[in-house]
């Protein structure tokens, strides 16, 4: 009698439907997890921080363009860029996040 042929005895029980599911629940449990939790998180992060914007802050957008901005609209912000103080205008869901300092100073470090 070969091992497989002892598996497939009429005697064995078959595996619940359950114990079949489990390992796809638990793959999908990990991808909840390690994937769409932190880029909730990450979401409302960025909604949090477009939703505090206010004049004089200095930002960085999505293209890179680092301002200060001078204007709020509902949907809009103006920014004012160095060296010639030109003014630009951007969707506010175009921010990326707060310039600050420090920041400017780690890449030099």
């Amino acid at each position: 009698m070969t091992l497989f042929s002892f598996f497939l005895q009429a005697g064995s029980p078959a595996p619940s439907a359950l114990l079949q599911f489990a390992p796809i629940v638990v793959i999908f449990g990990i991808f909840y997890l390690l994937l769409f939790l932190p880029m909730q998180k990450q979401k409302k992060a960025q909604a949090k921080m477009l939703a505090e914007l206010k004049s004089g802050d200095a930002v960085v957008t999505t293209g890179g363009v680092v301002g200060t901005i001078t204007a709020l609209d509902s949907d809009t912000i103006t920014l004012r860029v160095k060296p010639d103080n030109l003014k630009l205008q951007f969707a506010r869901s175009a921010v990326s996040a707060l310039f600050t300092k420090d920041a400017s100073n780690e890449g030099s470090r």
